[in-house]
């Protein structure tokens, strides 16, 4: 069973209506998905393609 989403611990709507994810909430989840997250906790930086830590 997968837990539901809180909006305002996992997750806020930005201005334009898309879903940010928090820090908290990527650490959770335990992976990069190297998608170039706002928020992201592990260094992803999309414009190098690397995880820097």
């Amino acid at each position: 069973m997968k837990a539901e989403l809180v909006l305002g611990e996992d997750y806020y709507i930005a201005d334009a209506g898309y879903r940010i994810f928090t820090s908290k909430y990527l650490l959770k989840r335990g992976y990069c998905c190297k998608s170039g997250c706002k928020h992201c906790p592990y260094g992803f930086d999309k414009k190098t393609g690397l995880i820097k830590k």
